[in-house]
């Protein structure tokens, strides 16, 4: 079969399975009007067309764009990446690094992995990844390499503190276990805190099982940090609020178009949780992170702090077309208990699916169990809104030129800290001749309204190449705005 004659038929499923067109008839006409398009393209088109190029890069993706930003054609090479993605695990190096404007420097290796096996520390400084220069990328283009170079083996250069000479590694990566709770800890007496990274299928174990090692049942309250979580599986999200609400109570409902209404609840099996909740989101929460929080925040069972979340509402079926190719569409929407769509609005003047399908409320006010109104409008709207702190002159300066880092390595080049470890006047005033030296020299006044904030970054870096990431939050949770609001909020 022809190669334009396969691209037909892609196209031709795509509108079948989109029920873009109802009626035989329309459907026929419409593909006529394509065919004949197409063929008067290329038969007189200037340069030589690619059908390739024109149908799967051009005709559908551009049927798809009418609908909402989140609707995906898949060519073949694409859907089959789709599918591994679906079946494989997470691979990497075992380690954390900071990541600033032309600067890669790394804090921590998780013993037995391929970092810390090739030799890599705490303090090191990645000056060059397959061949590409860091100095010359953003932050944006670096976080794209490191993740291509997670995918294969990489050749790194890189500068040791101390020591001009620069040293090559080669690593491979390996399978790692990731897991989505990044971080367990207290941050006030009886108080624990949580960060989610993502919802996975072991997400709501993981949960659990951190909030018994911080005392279980006898907490006095817990932060649940949701901020950054782009979401996951629905199934998690559902079982991670079954863990603090009680049986029978809904979770989030599914309505669409071709889609059976019906409602996530929690089992009746359920053994909840009773102490205080506050939630933390920003504008990177997302999906099943706005389920959860939507849930607990109509029930009245948590706090919810922050700014408003990203609004990610829509619930995505996956359809296998023909020749290889694939469709992610748009087929339902999330509904919290109180019937707010998370999915925030879409342009009208963009979206054929704005204001019907994509974003049905009516109103812009809904209520909570106890009758305590909350927004509606898309995404989850904080109870109690914290901004995060206006980066100043002194603190770009001081983060764009990885300042704090960079003085960490020397330091602990000369010094072996343990937990009790704090950053000192006479520290302070070292550092900052240390500034001086490099050309950053603060006035008296900036300097002294900022010597807090320095002196928490100070130890917080120090912290993290010494004693590990972990104990790096610790303190530079000491600083943070929502948190310190959450535990205000709760009691602490």
């Amino acid at each position: 079969m022809p190669f334009r004659n396969l691209m037909l038929r892609s196209a031709l499923a795509l509108l079948l399975c989109a029920g873009a067109l109802s009626a035989a008839d329309d459907l026929d006409s419409q593909m006529k009007a394509v065919i004949g398009t197409y063929a008067a393209i290329e038969q007189n088109a200037a340069d030589p067309v690619s059908s390739e190029q024109a149908f799967y890069q051009g005709a559908i993706p551009g049927l798809l764009r009418k609908l909402d930003p989140h609707s995906i054609f898949f060519d073949p090479g694409q859907f089959e990446q789709l599918k591994q993605l679906e079946t494989s695990t997470q691979k990497g190096f075992g380690t954390v690094v900071s990541l600033l404007p032309g600067r890669v420097i790394v804090l921590q290796t998780f013993p037995g992995t391929p970092s810390a096996k090739a030799g890599l520390a705490p303090g090191d400084d990645i000056v060059a990844i397959n061949g590409y220069d860091i100095a010359r990328l953003a932050v944006e283009q670096l976080q794209q390499l490191l993740g291509e170079a997670r995918q294969h083996a990489v050749e790194l250069f890189v500068r040791r503190p101390g020591s001009s000479r620069i040293l090559r590694f080669t690593m491979n990566p390996q399978e790692l276990q990731t897991p989505s709770v990044e971080r367990a800890f207290f941050v006030a007496a009886g108080i624990g805190y949580i960060r989610v990274g993502s919802f996975e299928e072991s997400t709501p174990m993981q949960i659990k099982e951190a909030i018994e090692k911080l005392g279980g049942a006898n907490l006095k309250g817990l932060v649940l940090d949701l901020r950054n979580n782009p979401g996951g599986l629905l199934t998690a999200a559902v079982a991670t609020a079954s863990l603090f609400l009680k049986p029978g109570l809904p979770i989030v409902t599914v309505r669409g178009r071709n889609v059976p209404e019906h409602t996530e609840s929690v089992p009746n099996t359920a053994t909840p949780y009773q102490f205080p909740l506050a939630i933390l989101v920003n504008e990177k929460t997302a999906s099943a992170s706005e389920i959860v929080t939507g849930a607990m925040q109509d029930h009245d069972r948590a706090t919810v702090l922050g700014v408003p979340s990203y609004g990610k509402g829509l619930v995505q079926s996956v359809f296998p077309l023909s020749e290889g190719t694939g469709l992610a569409l748009t087929t339902a929407l999330y509904y919290t208990p109180s019937g707010r769509s998370i999915q925030k609005p879409l342009d009208a003047a963009q979206f054929e699916l704005a204001g019907t399908t994509a974003h049905p409320n009516g109103t812009k006010q809904f209520h909570t169990d106890q009758g305590r109104p909350v927004a509606g409008g898309g995404g989850i709207q904080p109870d109690i809104v914290v901004y995060p702190p206006e980066m100043n002159r002194l603190r770009m300066v001081l983060e764009a030129s990885a300042a704090f880092p960079s003085y960490a390595t020397e330091y602990l080049s000369q010094h072996k800290i343990t937990g009790e470890f704090e950053v000192t006047p006479q520290m302070l005033d070292q550092f900052k001749a240390w500034l001086s030296e490099r050309g950053i020299q603060p006035g008296v006044a900036e300097w002294s309204a900022e010597r807090e904030f320095v002196e928490n970054r100070l130890k917080t870096e120090i912290f993290n190449q010494a004693l590990g990431v972990e104990k790096g939050d610790q303190v530079e949770a000491q600083r943070d705005s929502v948190i310190q609001k959450a535990i205000e909020a709760l009691g602490g």
